[in-house]
């Protein structure tokens, strides 16, 4: 898979004509072509017939290999700086010559003069349109007969052929300026969108034979040592081995707020330092840190298109030729079938619909807004990975939630031993350690921690049952920690089985000692992601756990959820979630932590990953990644799908009716070629600015 920019490539029907060309070569393994980007991912082993099929739709376009480097972007924006000074001129020299034109028409018009009336306004039309020509010659001998130059420039060259040489180059000159400034506004929002993903490192200090030297990030070995100052970005993940300061985490989670960071802590690449010197032990390659598989994830995000997209790109291929034929039977019937009607009148009418027949304003608007909406999203720690799940997100009736580490913090601590009779309350609590020494579990954490004790025997034997909990062979002994499922799996007698809270009950060569009690803090703004959810419009909203019913139904009852489940297996939840799928009347969402959660996720109509910061698992699991712990991110994802499809939608009914309209007063002979300029170009240029403001979302 290689990724080229697109050089030249300014015409988003173009854009669309050209990734549907290259699907359908046989060479071809994969191919997404990114408008808002300007960019082409492609799988191919014969790039020679790639880059000659673009060719035979659009022959301006070429195929630049991207690089990666500062310099070759530098380059690229170097080249467009130029190539807009060069527009400019051409559009002031045409302009120069179409107002002498009107300005001398009269006496120019007239014998012996009539002939500079022609030199005059030809040269205003060739500096405004020369390039249109050209374009437009070659893409019709490549069979290219409905794109935007060939239309244009039949609708000018009719004009002229009817004598209205002012009409001709002043619809020629609003075309091309109209053109310049779409331009702009496409380059202004690819330049928005590649600021949103500047946060890619530039170099990394490593030191080298107790030196410090200044690399390009991607030389950078795993285990190598760092310097980072203050006011520097970190350019690869890795841990604090010395130095103390604070780091701004905002341009990979969007939160604001400061991050306090010392010996033995994480850090990850993009996040800023702000105060002292960091020197840290790299753990991740630059091609695998956190913010490569950010801006992969957000650059790449294209490959997944939405259904309007793809609705509007099969659009365009009808439109235009439906207009071009209406055309041309507007020219030739009417005048042959109602008396009196004069050719000339039914030929402009025609040439008007040919100018309005190109759906640009259409095609170009619908990638830039929903790579906004992405961008946008991604400014906020919310990475999604394709428009089509900004579109489902709009959607969204239900959302449920995993409980622990989503809407709890998964901080457990323990907050209450009870014995059996007899049974010490240590001797309870030193076996359950003994028993959970191996596990990353939080609440086998919580259980080391209230132990107290570095120094534990090894187990001889150990084995972890999922939802359930651990089995160890200790000293000889057979300890058995778990949940009460665990105790009846075992068999073993016991007089607790409901008990209020998240409980762990202990056994000993099959005799039971007691149980501890867990507690879970409820994160802080859980309560408010639910009321925001609702505001929304999101009508359900429910929890899974594998924590008992007590716990959930308290929990549920606290943040006024509609319905729960609880005591649940991984493959249990994905059995509830499709008994919710069928309930629902809109797109579920599911909300949980990316790992243990993967099934669920994955099966949900969006998955959403929270808290995944720097996780290979949630972002290969989840459509949607929250880069923090906060459930409030939850709404706040589908606040931007919603605004994203509502500019969509917006800049697709206006560009329909607009033309519509237009088409309908051409046709009745009240629109003139000039107005019919403005609903082509000018409704395109405001498709792009609305696009744009997604961006702000």
């Amino acid at each position: 898979m290689k990724k080229y920019r697109l050089k030249n490539l300014h015409c988003a029907n173009c854009a669309a004509n050209i990734e549907e060309t290259l699907r359908d070569l046989d060479s071809v393994r994969f191919v997404v072509l990114n408008f808002a980007t300007g960019t082409l991912h492609i799988d191919t082993d014969d790039l020679s017939t790639v880059q000659e099929k673009i060719r035979t739709v659009d022959p301006q376009v070429e195929l630049e290999e991207i690089e990666s480097s500062d310099h070759d972007t530098h380059e690229h924006a170097h080249g467009l700086d130029l190539e807009n000074k060069r527009e400019l001129f051409l559009i002031g020299l045409s302009a120069f010559f179409f107002v002498l034109g009107l300005i001398f028409r009269s006496t120019l018009h007239h014998t012996p003069f009539s002939w500079a009336e022609y030199v005059v306004f030809l040269v205003a039309y060739v500096a405004s349109g020369a390039r249109i020509l050209w374009t437009a010659a070659r893409n019709l001998r490549h069979g290219q007969v409905f794109d935007e130059n060939f239309l244009m420039s039949i609708a000018t060259l009719g004009a002229i052929a009817i004598h209205e040489l002012p009409e001709a180059v002043g619809v020629m000159l609003f075309f091309k300026v109209g053109e310049f400034f779409q331009d702009l506004a496409v380059q202004r929002s690819r330049k928005s969108i590649r600021a949103l993903l500047a946060i890619r490192p530039e170099y990394a200090y490593r030191k080298v034979d107790g030196e410090w030297q200044k690399v390009d990030p991607s030389a950078v070995q795993v285990g190598d040592l760092i310097l980072v100052r203050p006011g520097e970005k970190i350019p690869l993940d890795g841990v604090v081995i010395e130095g103390n300061s604070f780091v701004d985490t905002s341009p990979l989670t969007g939160e604001p707020v400061p991050r306090s960071v010392g010996p033995q802590d994480e850090v990850l690449a993009g996040m800023i330092n702000q105060q002292g010197m960091l020197t840290i032990r790299v753990t991740r390659p630059f091609g695998e840190s956190s913010v490569s598989k950010i801006l992969d994830l957000v650059e790449n995000a294209s490959n997944k298109k939405a259904e309007t997209e793809k609705f509007m790109t099969k659009f365009a291929r009808y439109y235009t030729p439906v207009v071009v034929f209406g055309a041309l039977l507007i020219a030739v019937v009417p005048p042959l079938v109602i008396p009196g009607a004069s050719f000339y009148d039914w030929i402009y009418r025609a040439l008007v619909l040919l100018v309005i027949s190109c759906p640009c304003a259409l095609v170009i608007s619908i990638p830039l807004g929903y790579f906004g909406g992405i961008g946008g999203a991604s400014r906020r720690g919310i990475l999604v990975k394709g428009s089509n799940f900004l579109d489902v997100l709009a959607q969204t009736t239900t959302v449920v939630f995993d409980k622990t580490g989503t809407l709890t913090k998964g901080v457990f601590r323990v907050t209450k031993v009870v014995p059996q009779e007899n049974i010490p309350p240590d001797e309870v609590l030193r076996w359950a350690a003994y028993a959970e020494s191996r596990s990353n579990h939080p609440i086998a954490q919580s259980i080391l921690e209230a132990f107290h004790q570095e120094f534990l025997p090894e187990p001889d034997a150990y084995e972890e049952v999922a939802g359930f909990g651990v089995i160890a062979t200790i000293q000889g002994k057979r300890v058995v920690v778990g949940n009460d499922r665990m105790l009846h799996r075992e068999n073993i007698p016991h007089d607790q089985c409901e008990v209020e809270g998240t409980v762990v009950h202990v056994a000993v060569n099959g005799t039971y000692l007691g149980y501890l009690l867990i507690s879970d803090e409820l994160k802080e703004d859980a309560p408010k992601a639910i009321q925001r959810l609702r505001a929304e419009g999101v009508q359900r909203i429910g929890m899974f756990t594998g924590d008992r019913e007590a716990v959930a139904r308290a929990l549920a009852k606290q943040l006024d959820l509609d319905f729960y489940a609880a005591d649940l297996l991984p493959e249990e939840k994905v059995e509830q979630l499709e008994r919710v799928l069928r309930e629902s009347d809109g797109p579920v969402a599911f909300v949980g932590d990316g790992i243990n959660d993967a099934p669920v996720i994955a099966r949900a109509d969006v998955g959403i990953a929270m808290g995944a910061l720097g996780s290979d698992a949630a972002i290969e699991s989840a459509d949607v990644v929250i880069m923090t712990d906060f459930p409030s991110k939850v709404p706040e994802a589908i606040r931007v799908g919603k605004r994203t499809r509502h500019i969509v939608w917006q800049n697709i009914g206006m560009a329909l009716v607009v033309k519509g309209a237009f088409i309908a007063l051409g046709v009745v002979g009240m629109a003139t070629m000039w107005e019919a300029v403005f609903a082509d170009v000018g409704v395109a240029l405001l498709a792009v600015f609305n696009a744009t403001r997604v961006l702000r979302t």
